[in-house]
Order: C-alpha cells, then sequence, then structure tokens
C-alpha cells in the first residue's frame, strides 16, 4: 500500500533527522585519531571525553520524551539538527581539549532529542506505521555507514578543522528542510485526545484549544511526571521496557566487541584485501557488510509489523538471536566467506527487531504521553544497554570467547521469555470484555 501524502512527509523529515543523528555519532571515533595528535593527550582522556558526548544521548532521551509530549516533536527535531550542526562548527573553532569535550557534550545533548521526538511524531502522525518505522530504520543505518565513510574520506584530503565544517553542513541543510515541511503530527490518534495541538503551521506554542486531558499533559508539575510514570509502569509497557533493555544489552555488546572479535580470528588470516586497500583489516570488510545486511532488516521487520503483532515479532527475533549467538564459535573455524555469511545475517536480525520494540511502544502506551514511552524507551536500549558493552569487556578479558557469545545468548533467553510473557498477558487482556471507557491496551483494575 503506498504512502498518503502527509505519510510521506513525516517519513522524509524523521528519515533526515535520524540519518544525520547517527552520521555525526559515528564520525566522532574518526576524528578521535586526529585529536591524540592534535593535543597530544593519552587514549584515556580522549575516551572519556569521547563518552561526554556520548552518554547524553541514553541519559537525556527521557526528559527529551517529556518535552516532545509538551512541545512538539517537529520543534524539538529542528532543535536537534540546529545543535547538532553548531557544535560540530563548535568542533572546528576548538583549540584546547576541554573546548573539544564542551562541543561533544553539547553535540550529545540535542543529539539525546531525536529518538524520543522522532519516534513519537511517527507513532501518532503516520498511518502506515510500520512501513515508516522501516525506512526510518534503513536511514538510520545509511547514516551509521556514511559518516564515519565521509569523515574519514575527508581527513584524506582536508585539515580536521575543515571536515568538521563539512560534517555540520547536512544539518544545517535539513533545518532549512524541515522548516518547510507540512504535516500532520497527530493524524491518526483519536479525535478529541489532542485536539488542537500540531506542529509547524498547526502549532500554537502553548496548546490552547486542547482538552482537558492535553492541558494535564502539560502540567509541568513533578507530580504529573510520577503519576504518567506510575501508570506506564503499572501497564503492559513495564514488561516492554525490560524487553527493549535486554535487547540493548545485545545489541551494544554484539556491534561494540565484534570488531574486535572478528580481527582476532585464526580463519580470517587466508581472507586478503586487494592490494589497493592494503592496511585494512579483513574483518572490518565483514562488519561493514553487517551494517549493510542492516538495512535489509531494518525494512524487512518493518513490513513484517503490518503483518505480525509485534510481540510476535519480537518473539521471532530473539529466538532468532540465540540461535546465531550460539552458532557463531562453529562457524568462525570454517572460514571467511562461512564467518561473512553468518554475520551478514547476524546483522540482518539485528537490525530487524528495531520497528518491532518501537511499534510495540506505540500499540502499548496511549497517544498523549507517547513521548514519555519513548524517552524511556531509550533510556533503556542506550542507558542500561551500555552496561551491556562494560559486562562484556569484563568477559572479554577473563573467559574464552565461549563466554561472551554465551553471554549474547543469555541476555536473548530472557528477552524471549519477557515477549512470551507479553504475549500472555496481551491475549488475557484480549480475552476480556472491553471496558468503552478505557484504551485498547489498558489492563483491567477490577477484582472481577
Amino acid at each position: 500500500m503506498a504512502l498518503n501524502a502527509n505519510d510521506r512527509s513525516i517519513a522524509g523529515f524523521t528519515m533526515l533527522g535520524h540519518s544525520l543523528v547517527h552520521w555525526y555519532e559515528m564520525s566522532i571515533p574518526i576524528f578521535l585519531v586526529v585529536w591524540l595528535l592534535e593535543f597530544d593527550v593519552s587514549v584515556t582522556v580522549v575516551g572519556v571525553i569521547v563518552a561526554l558526548g556520548y552518554a547524553p544521548v541514553g541519559l537525556g532521551a527521557l526528559p527529551s520524551g517529556i518535552l516532545a509530549d509538551r512541545y512538539g516533536s517537529k520543534r524539538l527535531i529542528l532543535s536537534c539538527l540546529a545543535g547538532m550542526s553548531l557544535a560540530f562548527l563548535g568542533l572546528s573553532l576548538a583549540t584546547s581539549i576541554p573546548a573539544v569535550a564542551l562541543c561533544l557534550l553539547c553535540w550529545g545533548i540535542t543529539a539525546s532529542v531525536y529518538h524520543p521526538a522522532g519516534l513519537s511524531l511517527i507513532s501518532t502522525g503516520v498511518e502506515e506505521r510500520g512501513t515508516v518505522f522501516a525506512w526510518h530504520g534503513i536511514a538510520g543505518n545509511l547514516g551509521i555507514a556514511l559518516g564515519p565513510f565521509v569523515a574519514a574520506t575527508g581527513l584524506l584530503v582536508l585539515e580536521w578543522r575543515y571536515v568538521a565544517v563539512c560534517m555540520a553542513v547536512p544539518g544545517l541543510l535539513a533545518v532549512g528542510y524541515g522548516l518547510r515541511a507540512e504535516f500532520d503530527p497527530i493524524a491518526v490518534t483519536e479525535t478529541g485526545s489532542r485536539s488542537g495541538e500540531g506542529e509547524g503551521e498547526n502549532e500554537n506554542g502553548s496548546g490552547s484549544g486542547s482538552g482537558s486531558a492535553n492541558r494535564e499533559k502539560t502540567d509541568d508539575s513533578l507530580s504529573a511526571l510520577v503519576s504518567s510514570t506510575r501508570t506506564l509502569f503499572a501497564s503492559a509497557f513495564a514488561l516492554v521496557f525490560l524487553i527493549v533493555a535486554l535487547e540493548g544489552l545485545y545489541y551494544r555488546s554484539a556491534l561494540t566487541y565484534l570488531p574486535e572479535i572478528l580481527h582476532g580470528l585464526p580463519a580470517m588470516s587466508g581472507f586478503e584485501p586487494p592490494t589497493e586497500l592494503e592496511g585494512i583489516e579483513p574483518g572490518d570488510y565483514i562488519y561493514v557488510g553487517l551494517l549493510v545486511a542492516g538495512m535489509a532488516g531494518q525494512y524487512a521487520g518493518g513490513k513484517l509489523t503490518d503483518r505480525v503483532t509485534a510481540v510476535r515479532g519480537l518473539i521471532g527475533c530473539f529466538v532468532a538471536f540465540v540461535a546465531l549467538a550460539l552458532a557463531f564459535i562453529p562457524v568462525s573455524s570454517m572460514g571467511a566467506i562461512p564467518i561473512a555469511l553468518l554475520c551478514g545475517l547476524f546483522g540482518f536480525v539485528l537490525f530487524a527487531i528495531e520497528p518491532f520494540y518501537q511499534d510495540a511502544v506505540a500499540v502499548y502506551t496511549p497517544a498523549e504521553s507517547r513521548g514519555l514511552s519513548y524517552g524511556y524507551t531509550y533510556l533503556g536500549m542506550f542507558g542500561l544497554g551500555a552496561a551491556g558493552v562494560s559486562l562484556g569487556g569484563v568477559v572479554r578479558d577473563a573467559f574464552p570467547l565461549d563466554a561472551f557469545f554465551a553471554l549474547l545468548a543469555a541476555f536473548a533467553v530472557a528477552g524471549a521469555v519477557l515477549s512470551i510473557r507479553l504475549l500472555l498477558v496481551d491475549e488475557v487482556t484480549t480475552a476480556q470484555p472491553a471496558d468503552s471507557g478505557e484504551t485498547e491496551r489498558e489492563t483491567e483494575t477490577a477484582d472481577d
């Protein structure tokens, strides 16, 4: 089914934003190598300042989700794009390592806005949600691949400060595009649930004309936030949050350590790159192929959300995660081609799950708190999920390679168990008579 005009407009706007977030994110490690020489500092120091940039992306997701509910997604995304671009322009002027740290911190704070705001916009404004989630994910993967490629290529011919300026230009152009984009951000919500609220030409900034539910949503008191949070976590969303956190543990651990693991496999020694590309590790080719396969996985997962319920998709992906993790050890000794094929399948499934958990948030949460819901989701994904990097590092240092993949399999088994639990809760709720005054997925609180 073809996308309607509103879906296409939102898809284009959010795809641009998603790709640029990862464009900037993945270019930072390329600059890291240059900063080591430019400022004559240790790897530890540069690692700390890069962490200062990455940390707010997860930690800032929750307040960003609250802001998206309050002020509208379009405004937040435009602020994100402008902030990231200005941060990179600031990098080009940095003359000391503290200045670089400050710019990266500003980048991380503004980048944290995107995921809750962008996904909230898709969930409330798009009819063909699964398809747009798929294209949105593909755009993110494109940014993941192009960001470091463009930065590395630019550094071959330009001084790093000029490369930072070049990296900032697409974000500024995207702001100009976004200011002209027109769409209805709440096209698929119930009439009256967020009446009178909009973005772009429909946005009034104060939310005037909204019903009492919207006025309650914009109440800036701490008690309102606590109440909304309590309501969310008293519902099936609590299971969704844990499922996403486990997926984050698997995702972060796998993508962080696979390049290092691939470089060290004896089976890779027989794979020789072309002469003109000597110096590039063979494992790098396979890792890039994994990310490219992820684009196909994003698309397939998104299309399947229109045909398979989100929770069943989650179960299928977690089962595949277990199988892939356990298969890596025997396959790792079979040679470069079997390893490449397994990694391609790994990348496909690793990114195919993303549209399913994004759709699950939309299914199990009310529209008026969608930004807050995605804020918690990405706190779990990028915040709690980052613990997998530390845990994975400990396992890599202290135990054989088998233990690392056993750890990944354990994350996936736990995710599958919780997904099955969510399916059972969903089936019980669906089997019970619906209360016309409640939302589709709200659990009953009556004693009978």
